[in-house]
């Protein structure tokens, strides 16, 4: 039986942080330009995210990282190699879920 002091919540704490920040500098310094023309949206410097999507990102990135943990945990891995196995893996799946039911993308089945 998998209890909660199976998992690490530093390392849920941790995946939450680095997945919000790292899609902060995505969607905005790297590649904030190149996102919006892809949307077939103008580039605005000046626009801010509402603050419901900076919560919900960060949320989402918490409960991504907890079931990640959870699964982690039951699956018994505790090695780096199986741990990034399981994460490219988990991560494929994860992003073809976003990609085929995300509005912003147009026709993503094609």
């Amino acid at each position: 039986m998998l209890t909660l002091s199976d998992i690490s919540w530093t390392g849920i704490i941790a995946a939450a942080l680095a997945s919000f920040l790292l899609g902060g500098l995505w969607f905005t310094l790297l590649f904030g330009r190149a996102y919006a023309r892809a949307l077939g949206r103008a580039p605005d410097p000046k626009a801010r995210p509402a603050p419901l999507m900076i919560v919900g990102s960060a949320l989402w990135g918490l409960i991504t990282a907890f079931a990640t943990a959870v699964l982690m945990a039951r699956l018994g891995t505790d090695t780096p190699p199986e741990a990034l196995g399981l994460g490219l893996f988990l991560g494929c799946g994860y992003l073809a879920a976003n990609t085929g039911l995300n509005p912003n993308i147009p026709r993503p089945l094609l």
